[in-house]
């Protein structure tokens, strides 16, 4: 008892403190954000032309991030997938500020949950070394091919991508344990196989992967797609992981999370480099997103999951309509 009370009051202190220092950052972001307001060059234009105050955004933001975060749990898909069809879509921000934003989004949630998915065991580096280093080169090319495009092609293409995920939603049916008869010859000179240990059932899973060649081509494709539009790959890792080269469901959603702090990284550093990251968005973002996404972790087990998926997937549809749509000048 005495050992459950003071875990219980450890909780309580780094809960209190990571709140406190989410809250003495946002007080400092407010500061120095009025600051360079306050202090920017003779020749920004005048504030009487924004009918709106600098600061409502990033509240706007906070506020459609948190809710963001909750349905992307309880939907079963990444922050990234759902922020940039929907901030694209509907804020007065350029695509490309969009695209960098939800590439830290995704990275940032990555990040959170690799090291504790390595440590129990559940995401493999054998899998996921080589097909990060496909997938990181690639995303950096996605990146400067999305930026160096004009914005009519990107959005035109990116509401295809998002139109294209949700079929992949509907059709894909994952596999708990998929059936690999053999090891292909690529996967057996790379080791790529191990031992999963289901904690629900105390079995002890064997597994190994085929078709290795044809995934790491297919992650060529996810990579650029990752890069260029700033969504985060969690979509296209796990089906590709786990249907087509065998991998266990749960070390497919494990390994696919961990490679989103790789190659996320790579390419959200092109548009760092490039001046298309903006604090105002970032900052807002990614502390909605993460408070949301404990929130729904909360409410995940009272919630019906098949319903928020159907929410998610009509979220999707309708900003990846309206992005094709604005792409192709329909709808602006």
């Amino acid at each position: 008892m005495k050992l459950q009370i003071s875990n219980f009051k450890f909780q309580n202190a780094k809960l209190r403190s990571s709140l406190i220092l989410i809250f003495v950052f946002c007080i400092m972001y407010l500061v120095v954000g009025s600051a360079l307001a306050s202090t920017g060059p003779s020749s920004a234009a005048p504030v009487s032309e924004s009918a709106t105050p600098w600061w409502v955004w990033p509240l706007v933001l906070f506020a459609v991030t948190f809710i963001l975060g909750i349905v992307a749990v309880l939907g079963g898909v990444g922050g990234g997938v759902l922020f940039v069809p929907i901030i694209g879509g509907f804020f007065p921000f350029n695509l490309d500020f969009v695209r960098g934003a939800g590439l830290l989004v995704a990275l940032a949630g990555a990040l959170a949950a690799g090291p504790g998915l390595l440590k129990k065991g559940m995401a493999d580096l054998r899998l996921a070394l080589p097909v990060a280093l496909i997938a990181s080169a690639s995303a950096i090319v996605g990146a400067m091919m999305g930026l160096a495009l004009p914005q009519n092609v990107v959005n035109t293409a990116l509401g295809a991508t998002i139109l294209g995920i949700v079929a992949i939603m509907l059709m894909a049916k994952k596999s708990e344990y998929p059936e690999v008869k053999q090891a292909d010859a690529l996967s057996t000179a790379l080791r790529i196989n191990g031992i999963y240990h289901e904690a629900s059932t105390g079995q002890e899973i064997n597994w190994k992967i085929h078709r290795t060649p044809q995934g790491l081509a297919l992650f060529i494709i996810i990579g650029i797609m990752a890069g260029m539009f700033g969504l985060g790959a969690g979509w296209a890792n796990v089906p590709v992981l786990n249907i087509l080269m065998g991998a266990p469901l749960k070390v497919s959603v494990a390994t696919s999370k961990f490679l989103l702090s790789i190659t996320d990284t790579s390419a959200a550093w092109i548009y760092v480099n490039n001046g298309a990251v903006l604090p105002m968005m970032v900052v807002p973002s990614i502390i909605g997103i993460m408070l949301g996404s404990i929130v729904g972790v909360r409410i995940l087990a009272k919630a019906k999951p098949a319903a928020i998926r159907y929410i998610v997937i009509g979220l999707l549809l309708f900003s990846g309509t309206r992005a094709l749509l604005k792409g192709l000048g329909i709808w602006n």
